[in-house]
C-alpha cells in the first residue's frame, strides 16, 4: 500500500456537471479560488467536458476566460486538467490535425497542465494526435481507458444467436483488456493512466483486482475515476487505495455523491486510518465546502436531490461512534480483501452523509444514468414509456450489433437512442433497424474508429451501405465561416484563434455567443465615439406642431 495518495479535485468540472448541469457562473467560481489556491490538491479538473459549451450557451461567458481566471486564481498551487475526447474533441466526427493542434496548444497556453484524453471506443489511434500535440505544447498526457462491462445475454439469447449463425463474444472487458489498453497508451506517450468509470460500474472487487494488475504491469501512475450512481463509488475508491492506486478523483463534499464522484472528505477519513498522506490543506477544503454550500443553494433549480450532507470541517471533525465504527470496519474489511463487507459498510457511510440511495436501474441494467434518462425522454416523446423494460432488454443486442462499444458519451447515447428506435419500429409493426440515426450509421460504418468486437459485414452493409470498415475522411473537412458583421461595423465574428476554435468546436452555440459579444463591443465603441464628439447645434424649432407630423405619418401609413 502506498503511503502517499494524490488527489485530483473534480468539483469545478465533473462535479458541477454531474450535479448541477454545469451552471456555475464565473462569480461563483471566483469565490472558491482563494481557498483552492491554499488547498494544494495535486490537480484540479476545471475544463473540457460540458464546460465550454455550457458557459457560452447558458451563461453568456467566454470559456477561455473561465480557464484563464482559474489559472490566475490558483497560481500554480495545483495542476489544472481538462477532458478531451481525442480526435473527436467535443463532437462526434473526428477533426483534422489542424484543429486538434490548435485546441491543444491554446489549452496549454491558457493554463492546462494535464490533458485527460479518452476515446469512446478505446481506440488508441483516435488518441495519438492529441497525445502528440499536448506534449509538443509542453503539457502532460493522462490517457483514460473507458471502463465498461460486457453485455448481459440470457441462455435463450445465446441459443438463438447460435442458431442464427451469430457470434456472441465471451468475456471482452476483463482485466487483460484494460491492462492491454493501458500498456498501449503508455507506449503511445501517456504520462499517466486513468481508469475512467463514467457510469460508476466498477465494483469493489473489480477495483481491487484491476488496480493491483495495473500497478504490477504498467510503469506509470494509475488514477481511478468513478461515480456513486449505483452505490459502488466510495467502496471502490477505498479498495483502490489499499491496492496501491497513485491518484483518485474526488469532489468536495457539498457537490459529491449520487451521479458525482465520492467526497474528498470521506477519502481523507480513510487515508487517516490507513496512514496515507494526501498533502491537502484541510482548513482550505473546509473553506471551499462552506462556500459551495451557499452556491448549491443558488443552483437549487438544477439540484435534482436537494438533500445536503451534514456540515463537515476535517480540522475539527469527530465522527459519531456509529460512523467511526463504519469507517474502521470498512478499512479493516478492505485491507483483508473482504470486498462485499467493505461495500456494505461503505454504503452505510454514504447514507450517513445523506448520499442518494444507489440507482437500482443503473446497477441492474449496467448503463450510465444519463443514457437511461435520455432513453426515457425519447420514449415519452413517442408515448411509449411503458416499453422501458423492453428497451433495456434489447440494449445488449443493439450494442453487440454495433461492435460492443463501451457505454460512454457519445456511444452510450447512440446505442440507447437506437434501442428506442428499434422499439418504436416494433410498435409500428416494422422490423428492427427500419429507422436508424445518422450517428448509428456512422458508428457501424467505422467513422468513429474501430469497435472492440468486429461488426458483421452483412449488418454493416444493411445499415451503412458498405461491407468493410470505412474510417472518417477528414480531408473533406470544411472550416466554419468567420464573416464580417455588417451590423457591427465590419468586425469579424471571431477576432482571434481562440474564438475561431470555439466556432470550429461548437458552431451554432459559439456563433450566437460571439455575435452577442461583438454587438456589445460595437455598441460600446459607438457610445465612446459619440461621447467624444462636440455637441450638435440645437435645431431650430419646427414651424409645425408635433400633432401635424403625427397626422402626416398616419395619412402616409393609411395611403
Amino acid at each position: 500500500m502506498a503511503k502517499r495518495l494524490l488527489i485530483r479535485d473534480l468539483t469545478l468540472r465533473d462535479g458541477q456537471q454531474s450535479q448541477f448541469a454545469t451552471r456555475m457562473t464565473q462569480n461563483q467560481v471566483d469565490r472558491v479560488l482563494p481557498f483552492y489556491k491554499s488547498a494544494h490538491f495535486y490537480a484540479m479538473e476545471v475544463w473540457g467536458g460540458a464546460v465550454p459549451d455550457s458557459v457560452m450557451r447558458f451563461l453568456g461567458e467566454n470559456p477561455w476566460t473561465r480557464l484563464e481566471s482559474i489559472r490566475d486564481g490558483v497560481a500554480g498551487s495545483s495542476k489544472l486538467t481538462a477532458l478531451s475526447r481525442g480526435r473527436n474533441l467535443f463532437g462526434y466526427n473526428p477533426y483534422p490535425d489542424s484543429v486538434i493542434e490548435g485546441f491543444c496548444r491554446n489549452s496549454v497556453e491558457s493554463g492546462i497542465d494535464i490533458m485527460r484524453i479518452f476515446d469512446a471506443l478505446n481506440d488508441i489511434d483516435n488518441m495519438k494526435s492529441t497525445i502528440r500535440f499536448v506534449k509538443e505544447s509542453g503539457g502532460m498526457t493522462d490517457c483514460a481507458v473507458c471502463f465498461t462491462v460486457d453485455p448481459k445475454f440470457t441462455f435463450g439469447d445465446r441459443a438463438g444467436a447460435f442458431f442464427k449463425g451469430k457470434k456472441i463474444p465471451g468475456t471482452l472487458f476483463g482485466i487483460p483488456y484494460f491492462v492491454r489498453k493501458a500498456k498501449e497508451m503508455a507506449a503511445a506517450g501517456a504520462d499517466m493512466i486513468t481508469i475512467k468509470d463514467m457510469a460508476g460500474l466498477v465494483e469493489p472487487a473489480m477495483s481491487a483486482r484491476l488496480i493491483k494488475a495495473l500497478k504490477s504491469e504498467v510503469g506509470i501512475p494509475i488514477d481511478l475515476h468513478t461515480h456513486c450512481t449505483p452505490g459502488y463509488g466510495v467502496a471502490s475508491v477505498l479498495l483502490a487505495m489499499v491496492n496501491g492506486v497513485d491518484i483518485v478523483d474526488t469532489v468536495i463534499m457539498n457537490f459529491s455523491g449520487g451521479p458525482a464522484a465520492p467526497a474528498f472528505e470521506i477519502v481523507q477519513l480513510f487515508a487517516d486510518r490507513l496512514g496515507i498522506d494526501t498533502g491537502v490543506d484541510l482548513a482550505a477544503v473546509a473553506g471551499i465546502n462552506r462556500e459551495l454550500r451557499g452556491i448549491r443553494g443558488e443552483l437549487a433549480q438544477f439540484d435534482q436531490y436537494k438533500v445536503l450532507p451534514p456540515e463537515i470541517d476535517l480540522t475539527s471533525y469527530e465522527p459519531s461512534p456509529e460512523l467511526a465504527s463504519l469507517l474502521d470496519g470498512a478499512v479493516e474489511a478492505a485491507v483483508a480483501g473482504r470486498t462485499d463487507e467493505a461495500l456494505r459498510l461503505c454504503q452505510g457511510i454514504e447514507a450517513a452523509f445523506n448520499y442518494p440511495e444507489p440507482n437500482e436501474i443503473v446497477k441492474r441494467a449496467q448503463i450510465p444514468g444519463g443514457m437511461y434518462t435520455n432513453m426515457m425522454a425519447q420514449l415519452k416523446e413517442y408515448k411509449l414509456e411503458q416499453h422501458v423494460e423492453e428497451v433495456l432488454q434489447i440494449v445488449p443486442q443493439v450494442r453487440l450489433d454495433a461492435g460492443v462499444p463501451p457505454l460512454v458519451t457519445p456511444t452510450s447515447q447512440i446505442v440507447g437512442a437506437q434501442a428506442v428506435n428499434c422499439i418504436v419500429d416494433k410498435s409500428q409493426g416494422k422490423p428492427f433497424y427500419t429507422n436508424v440515426s445518422k450517428n448509428f450509421i456512422e458508428l457501424v460504418k467505422g467513422s468513429y474508429g474501430r469497435t472492440p468486437f468486429p461488426i458483421a459485414p452483412a449488418f454493416r452493409e444493411k445499415i451503412a451501405g458498405v461491407r468493410e470498415e470505412t474510417p472518417y475522411d477528414t480531408s473533406t473537412y470544411k472550416k466554419q465561416d468567420n464573416p464580417e458583421l455588417a451590423d457591427c461595423g465590419g468586425l469579424r465574428l471571431a477576432k482571434n484563434e481562440k474564438e475561431a476554435l470555439l466556432l470550429e468546436l461548437f458552431p451554432s452555440v459559439a456563433d450566437k455567443f460571439l455575435k452577442t459579444v461583438r454587438q456589445a463591443e460595437w455598441a460600446a465603441a459607438e457610445a465612446e465615439r459619440v461621447a467624444g464628439l462636440p455637441p450638435e447645434p440645437e435645431e431650430a424649432p419646427s414651424r409645425y406642431p408635433a400633432k401635424f407630423w403625427e397626422e402626416e405619418l398616419t395619412s402616409a401609413i393609411e395611403a
